[in-house]
């Protein structure tokens, strides 16, 4: 527990103390096994990770069990832990996360992965899984970038694989029993490897060619599973929910209530990883969903909700939710948040509806400046969509648009590139010619955003070549300069991301287990919050690189055969390799897929028989 003066001394002390609103309070005494949940970043992150909240929901149901809070000290406090050798604790019981039996660590973003190392290295845990003994946490890991966990295995006891509803109180059962029967901690990672859904990577070896592709991987011993397929969901509308999410003190990311409305998605975006992980897409009730936003509302006092999905207007049940969300909240002076909204005129009323007389901005994303572009990356969005969606909005008030785009997509071209600014600069086009001079309210504002792509395990991309930072770069300025060259150039603004992170995003998405010494060295040369750019020191992570021997370009720039063994091939996410290597061709041949609705690909998850691969197929573009 901190003391008052160090908590006078730091920047905003509530990350730190607990006592937050629906926060749970347990007898330490009365509960079998204590587990600690951390989001390996800044507490006002990890607050507003849903997949945390529900996790934390779900294992304070158990009796048995009490599931605190751990989050990255930020910098400050850091710093005074170090020095006065205080150990990381939990923020319900302020206990240390040492005392604990579990240790969950959610791997949201692979630019967090120092902050693990942080984590472990505060609490006093072994940073290495190999040097863990006796009462030592288990370290288990689990989120999106658990579908590749080599880059980070060494550190882990275990992966959980898929979505936490499924698998943990079979895990806690079993270890709970082999606790009270005296078995020692690697027999019971010898059995929870066995589990569905969990990974144990010390009973697996790799072996590599001379090239340094991996030439195979295999479990250490018979009875351990050569394939860890993910858990699954199968029924949304009856399973775990927080209806009493943690209320923080303190403003954070998402201060509001989040509603899931559904999981998975049917458009089969190439570049997706998000796409693939969460097929086929289930939908809650709609009944369901009412009830929950009330009683969220009511148990928080939150003053907005957000509906959240991976493509919101593809949630069947929509126009009969919202309704309903508006008379209840414009009863209550409730705002209702509607992200990842596509643009047609269908989403647009929907906006319409929801938003006040003072419009805010509008979010776009094309992804790609050209149809070709477009089509290779199977984002079915057509350039007269854009506009005739860009034309919608503005005649319904809006004058501020946010777009984003990728730069470094598979087969880009020159025209690709500077058809970002072409389409900027049509789109506020649209506004001078939908808009007369006295309805306009000032000048169109459009904000244009690029990101730098980065090819990710279980998506057509994953054999794609990466650019270089100086590609990218390049690539940047050549939108840069497209911009200048517009007519409308005075109402475009232009932003890209930082190549560097992108770089190491990319190393780190299809990295193997070399790539942890690496992290290891950087971490201990003083590299932390990575993702946050005034704290991201490339040379450090550079100079890491170089001592290990490990290339760069021999995980991002580098070509990858048809049949090469990736490091994440012993996981099943249900979508087969198969498929992915379909798409990839298809993608070079700058052909398009139809979405699930429309037709069925045969991508593998059709096998779990729920959701969207158990409806008629339309033929038609819902």
């Amino acid at each position: 527990m901190l003391n008052d003066e160090i908590l006078l001394k730091i920047e905003k002390p509530a990350r730190y103390i607990g006592g937050e609103v629906n926060s749970v309070m347990k007898d330490k005494e009365k509960v079998d096994i204590r587990f600690a949940m951390c989001f390996p970043d800044v507490y006002e992150i990890g607050m507003s990770h849903l997949g945390i909240q529900i996790i934390y929901d779900m294992l304070n149901r158990f009796e048995d069990t009490w599931c605190e809070r751990v989050y990255s000290p930020w910098t400050d406090l850091d710093a005074v832990m170090r020095k006065e050798n205080i150990p990381l604790f939990a923020l319900e019981s302020q206990d240390p996360v040492k005392e604990f039996d579990f240790l969950g660590i959610t791997l949201q973003y692979e630019m967090c992965y120092t902050n693990i190392l942080q984590v472990l290295e505060l609490s006093g845990i072994p940073v290495w899984a190999k040097d863990r003994f006796g009462d030592d946490p288990i370290v288990i890991g689990g989120g999106p970038c658990s579908y590749n966990p080599e880059p980070i295995a060494d550190f882990f006891d275990l992966f959980y694989i898929g979505e936490g509803e499924t698998m943990y109180r079979r895990l806690l059962d079993l270890y709970k029993e082999m606790k009270t029967a005296g078995r020692s901690r690697e027999e019971f990672l010898r059995e929870a490897g066995k589990l569905p859904g969990i990974y144990c990577p010390s009973l697996y070896d790799v072996a590599y060619n001379e090239d340094g592709t991996i030439a195979a991987f295999a479990p250490r011993y018979g009875d351990v599973p050569a394939t860890v397929s993910k858990e699954m969901v199968t029924e949304l509308s009856d399973t775990y929910y927080p209806l009493k999410p943690v209320v923080p003190f303190i403003k954070v990311t998402q201060d509001r209530v989040v509603l899931e409305i559904m999981r998975g998605c049917i458009r089969g975006c190439r570049f997706c990883q998000a796409g693939q992980l969460y097929r086929p897409l289930r939908e809650r009730d709609v009944k369901v969903l009412k009830d929950y936003a009330l009683e969220m509302l009511k148990n928080t006092g939150y003053e907005e909700i957000s509906l959240s999905s991976l493509s919101s207007s593809d949630y069947s049940q929509l126009p009969e939710l919202i309704d309903y969300l508006m008379e209840e909240c414009n009863r209550k002076k409730i705002n209702i948040s509607l992200p990842s909204l596509r643009i047609d005129a269908f989403s647009l009323d929907v906006m319409s509806k929801v938003q006040d007389v003072k419009k805010s901005s509008l979010t776009f994303a094309p992804e790609a400046g050209s149809q070709r572009l477009r089509d290779v990356i199977n984002k079915g969005l057509t350039e007269e969509v854009i506009l005739n969606g860009a034309r919608e909005a503005f005649e319904g008030g809006w004058n501020k648009v946010k777009l984003y785009f990728m730069l470094g997509l598979p087969t880009e071209t020159k025209e690709d590139i500077e058809g970002i600014a072409k389409l900027s600069n049509e789109i506020a086009k649209v506004y001078y010619e939908a808009v007369p001079k006295e309805k306009r309210q000032g000048r169109v504002q459009i904000v244009t955003s690029t990101s730098f792509f980065v090819p990710k395990p279980f998506t057509p991309f994953q054999w794609a070549q990466m650019s270089t930072k100086e590609e990218f770069l390049d690539k940047a300025y050549t939108v840069k300069e497209a911009v200048r060259n517009q007519l409308n150039q005075k109402s475009i603004k232009y932003n890209y991301h930082e190549a560097d992170v992108t770089v190491l995003e990319g190393v780190f998405a299809r990295g193997d287990r070399k790539i942890s010494e690496v992290i290891y060295r950087a971490y201990k040369k003083g590299c932390l919050f990575d993702s946050w750019s005034e704290y991201f020191d490339n040379d450090l992570w550079l100079q890491a690189f170089e001592e290990c021997g490990v290339s760069i370009d021999f995980y991002t720039t580098r070509a990858r055969s048809e049949n090469e063994i990736f490091p994440w091939d012993f996981i099943s996410c249900g979508v087969s390799k198969e498929f992915l290597l379909r798409e990839w061709k298809k993608a070079l041949d700058e052909t398009t897929s139809p979405n699930c609705r429309q037709a069925c690909q045969g991508c593998g998850a059709s096998s779990y028989c729920v959701g969207v691969c158990t409806e008629e197929k339309t033929g038609v573009s819902k």
